[in-house]
């Protein structure tokens, strides 16, 4: 099983309910399948509608430290071994539920981080994850799939992690 980390950096924004809403409802399909064993929300700021969804959805509402990072303040409130980080709006693909389940079963104890796929709009954002197969990943991001002692750990990978890109891709809602 892992945890469900969803970031919501704008929740005064009038779209940020629904796109978080968009995130969670794609995750029951996990839920169901008993991939999905804790869902925890991180808001940058004190937000009743978000509070009012976590109640709802029972899922746990972290408010991160000013000027801390969203995935580590979230990552002290799961409980599973493994921390799926997403950001509201975030939907994961067709086929997910069992590509994240076999990586889950049958990564070594030094993998710690695997990437789902995202939709890159331009060079630079290619660039940069071609950059990072080769030299790591210095800090997570949305669709990262990682062990959660290294998101507690602090915002940064220390040394860098070398993501596994797995076959599952994020979509935009």
């Amino acid at each position: 099983m892992i945890s469900a980390l969803t970031y919501v950096a704008r929740p005064a924004d009038p779209d940020a309910i629904d796109r978080l809403a968009d995130t969670l409802s794609a995750l029951v399909t996990g839920v169901a399948a008993g991939l999905i064993g804790d869902a925890v929300i991180v808001t940058a700021v004190p937000n009743e509608t978000v509070a009012t969804v976590a109640e709802a959805t029972g899922a746990a509402l972290v408010v991160r430290p000013r000027g801390g990072s969203p995935w580590a303040a979230g990552a002290r409130g799961v409980r599973r071994e493994w921390v799926l980080c997403l950001e509201a709006g975030d939907v994961p693909a067709e086929g997910w539920i069992r590509t994240l389940d076999r990586f889950v079963n049958t990564a070594r104890p030094d993998v710690a981080l695997a990437r789902l796929r995202r939709p890159h709009a331009n060079l630079p954002a290619r660039l940069a994850t071609k950059g990072e197969r080769v030299l790591g990943v210095s800090a997570p991001r949305p669709g990262d799939l990682v062990r959660r002692e290294r998101l507690v750990a602090g915002p940064h990978f220390s040394p860098r992690l070398k993501p596994r890109m797995l076959m599952a891709r994020l979509e935009r809602a």
